[in-house]
């Protein structure tokens, strides 16, 4: 079964926002991040993983299927948290799942202390089969 795991970028208590991490700090948590997605290629768990922009370069489209679509930048609720990236693996059940986020969420922050971040775990539904 496929999950979706959603990072979100916000505050965590405790942890300077990742723009303040020292460079070596930096690259230990792009290093563990990196070898969590060939451990997880390895196993044949690994569908997509991607990290996503700021909510800056965003786009908002909207249609109803009559003319142009309308296509803006906003507006996008205030927050100091936004999506961050995610991960899609393909597991035999959601307690695998619930494990891959839980060592995502351990990853390391400054001076290697997990940071602890929130993982959202989502089941992707099926879709029904196309008709041929």
């Amino acid at each position: 079964m496929k999950y979706m795991l959603l990072m979100s970028y916000g505050p965590i208590e405790g942890v300077e926002p990742i723009d303040t991490w020292s460079p070596q700090d930096i690259a230990a948590h792009i290093a563990f991040m990196g070898q969590l997605g060939q451990d997880l290629t390895e196993r044949g768990e690994l569908v997509d993983a991607q990290g996503l922009s700021g909510p800056e370069a965003a786009k908002i489209v909207t249609s109803t299927g009559v003319g142009a679509p309308v296509v803006t930048d906003g507006p996008f609720p205030e927050s100091k948290e936004f999506l961050a990236g995610y991960w899609v693996v393909d597991v035999d059940d959601e307690a695998r799942a619930l494990e891959i986020a839980a060592t995502t969420s351990a990853a390391p922050g400054p001076g290697g202390v997990p940071l602890g971040q929130q993982i959202e775990v989502r089941p992707i539904m099926d879709a029904p089969a196309p008709e041929m």
